[in-house]
């Protein structure tokens, strides 16, 4: 199924020409900066995302690590990612099959033991030991057949759960001012 209707698939068939044709055009790279504000405050701070819109927001440290844990916190937007990449492409996939959406919930769950990252027990790994996301799907037109199959697709096609999933490499520069 192609619904030659669907928003989702004009823009795909118009990129696709554009790749097809140059396909440096499909390498993207996306952003966020931090620019150290208010340094005598260790537990707060700015990122700005998306380098053409530098949309700002408000950071700040998890109580169990000593933060006031009253804004978003690294792990908090770590799941953001994850869940908005899911649900999105949960979505484009089921406009291109013409599965008609009547629910979308996409929870995740980052679990860390935050005595690794605070050296207080070196045998516990600095990072999040594991992710869960809860995922909740409803169609008038799709049965639960259509809706793994739907599931299964976006997990496959989710840039961010594929690139958690195996890690990849991070280079890494420091310049000193």
């Amino acid at each position: 199924m192609r619904n030659v209707n669907s928003e989702v698939v004009k823009r795909h068939n118009e990129l696709k020409k554009v790749y097809d044709n140059d396909p440096q055009m499909a390498s993207i790279v996306d952003s966020a900066v931090v620019k150290g504000e208010n340094l005598d405050d260790p537990f707060h701070s700015k990122v700005l995302m998306n380098d053409e819109l530098n949309l700002p927001l408000k950071t700040g440290l998890h109580r169990a690590v000593g933060g006031d844990h009253d804004y978003s916190t690294p792990g908090d937007i770590l799941c953001a990612a994850l869940a908005v990449c899911l649900e999105s492409t949960l979505r484009m996939i089921a406009d291109r099959l013409e599965i008609q959406l009547e629910h979308t919930k996409v929870s995740a769950e980052a679990h860390l033991d935050v005595r690794g990252t605070l050296k207080f027990d070196k045998s516990v790994p600095v990072g999040f030991q594991k992710l869960n996301l809860e995922v909740e799907i409803g169609s008038n037109n799709a049965g639960e057949k259509v809706l793994n199959t739907l599931f299964s697709a976006a997990v496959k096609s989710c840039v961010v759960y594929q690139t958690l999933k195996p890690g990849i490499p991070i280079t890494k520069t420091l310049k000193i001012i």
